[in-house]
């Protein structure tokens, strides 16, 4: 059962008394959830994690600021004992980074972040302000200043922070929500979006480390879980508590297949369907509403083409002449200033359009005729 959270205000972490540890005592967080949105194994060494920080996270203009200015005391880490006399930066992981580049030449070398100076404070740095705490006592804090807050992760990272906090914590997502102000369901929309990838990569019918782009767009999948389309084409509940697992086992394959279309393949040169998320994303929920669409995108046909065939003929016909209306409309609204007498090849144009339409027109009229005259006879021999 899961747990409603306690009462202690999200800017009062427990624990909160300011001491100040040796920094070779302060290790670098591998579960930071903004790594695992660059996808940094949490099985990252210690340099690893400080590379991933220079080379992503511009700690450069955090420890110019701290080599010119000195640390800002009113800026602790927050920090979570290990038990052997060290502790894992669980907040400040960018501070924390610059300083040991601006304490250690060797690291700035090897980091490549030789333009960084040598701090001339570096006697100040041999100790930094911390707060220890633990992970689950200050959840509402991190939740409040990153998820919904002043200093906000991405898309990815918010999820993975949601994700530890209810299912490790046992707090409620509802409640997750109240505690960072959180008014736009985001909180279960992320969640939930994070444990379909997880269940698709648990699967083993998709990597985020093969995807054909260089960046995960997590949005696609947390946006698009909430389209018709995509919810009936994955099983998914509409109501009622969120499992860790959303997808039905019968659904996991077209799991794979949706995973395929929004992020395509790298190992199989398969390119995204998904170009831009608006409109594309709802192209493709509009295409998983019907069967001939499915059977189309499984054949490997474009998103256009495959929407094309799922609208059916009827709709098709009857966009194509509303369309053809309102290009008519603002060609004649345009006749005045747009057309000269000197363009004969768009009055050739024109002359054509007005061929098309006649013989449009009296395609139908035929046809219309055909069905009367088929409905009379029927309704003849019925009686």
């Amino acid at each position: 059962m899961k747990k409603k959270a306690g009462t202690v205000p999200p800017e009062t972490p427990a624990n909160s008394g300011y001491k100040r540890i040796v920094l070779g005592s302060l290790l670098l967080d591998s579960k930071n959830p903004r790594l695992a949105e660059l996808g940094i194994p949490s099985t990252a060494t210690q340099f690893e994690l400080t590379k991933a920080l220079w080379d992503e996270m511009a700690v450069e203009e955090v420890a110019m600021s701290i080599a010119y200015s000195g640390y800002f005391e009113h800026e602790p880490l927050f920090v979570e004992e290990v038990g052997d006399g060290t502790y894992i930066v669980i907040e400040g992981n960018r501070r924390l980074a610059a300083v040991k580049l601006l304490v250690d030449d060797a690291l700035r070398v090897k980091v490549k972040a030789t333009k960084l100076p040598r701090s001339a404070r570096a006697e100040d740095l041999k100790e930094l302000p911390v707060i220890v705490t633990t992970r689950e006592k200050s959840w509402r804090y991190l939740g409040f200043k990153h998820v919904n807050g002043p200093a906000t992760w991405g898309s990815y990272a918010k999820a993975q922070y949601i994700a530890l906090v209810h299912n490790s914590y046992g707090i409620e997502l509802g409640d997750i929500a109240d505690q960072i102000g959180d008014g736009n369901s985001t909180v279960l929309r992320l969640y939930r979006g994070l444990m379909i990838v997880e269940q698709a990569e648990n699967s083993g019918v998709f990597s985020r480390a093969d995807i054909k782009r260089h960046k995960f767009s997590f949005s696609y999948i947390y946006t698009g879980i909430d389209y018709p389309g995509i919810v009936s084409y994955l099983g998914l509940r509409t109501k009622g508590v969120t499992p860790e697992k959303p997808v039905p086992a019968a659904k996991v394959k077209n799991l794979g297949n949706l995973m395929l279309w929004l992020y395509g393949r790298d190992s199989s040169n398969t390119p995204s369907l998904i170009r831009s998320q608006n409109p594309d994303l709802k192209t493709l929920d509009t295409v998983l509403l019907t069967e001939t669409g499915i059977r189309a995108l499984k054949d490997g046909l474009p998103l256009g083409v495959a929407h094309d065939i799922s609208q059916g003929d009827e709709r098709l016909f009857r966009q194509a002449l509303q369309q053809a209306k309102q290009a008519l409309q603002k060609a004649h609204g345009t006749l005045t200033t747009g057309f000269k007498s000197t363009d004969t090849d768009m009055l050739g144009v024109a002359g054509d359009v007005q061929s098309l339409a006649y013989d449009l027109v009296e395609a139908m009229t035929t046809k219309t005729a055909r069905e009367k005259r088929e409905a009379k006879k029927e309704k003849i021999s019925r009686n």
